[in-house]
């Protein structure tokens, strides 16, 4: 039987597939979160299934709210499957979700400031200045 070749691409094949730019690639293998293939003594360098899937999980995860530190994190226990690193991992949602939580909590503050300075606006075509400038430009 024989072996079936198992697809590779170069930097600009894997970016391409990836929706990443080659630069991106190049920084995280500068940032360990990606190995750099051998590269042949003719030809170029060829990344794998793998680099693909890990740059997938490293952009689905920074979509999520997570940081390329929490990322890199998540990547260490990905290899692992077990209650204790499943039980990490749910933690770690669960920390993401407070902040996310925390964040929305504060646009929505600043949406109702927006929404009442915005209401605020004389339409009768008064001369009164736009409280909306005003508002930027007062110091606090």
């Amino acid at each position: 039987m024989a072996d079936l070749e198992q697809e590779t691409w170069t930097i600009s094949g894997l970016a391409q597939d990836a929706g990443v730019n080659v630069e991106t690639i190049r920084y995280y293998e500068r940032i360990g979160m990606l190995r750099q293939p051998r590269k042949p003594l003719q030809g170029w360098r060829r990344y794998d299934e793998t680099a693909l899937r890990r740059i997938r999980f490293i952009k689905r995860s920074q979509q999520l709210g997570f940081t390329l530190a929490e990322v890199k994190e998540l990547l260490g226990l990905r290899g692992s499957a077990s209650p204790a690193t499943c039980k990490r991992v749910s933690k770690k949602a669960g920390d993401k979700i407070a902040e996310i939580d925390d964040k929305v909590r504060d646009l929505m503050a600043v949406r109702d400031v927006l929404a009442d300075l915005a209401g605020s606006c004389p339409e009768d075509g008064t001369g009164r200045p736009c409280p909306i400038l005003d508002a930027l430009d007062t110091r606090s």
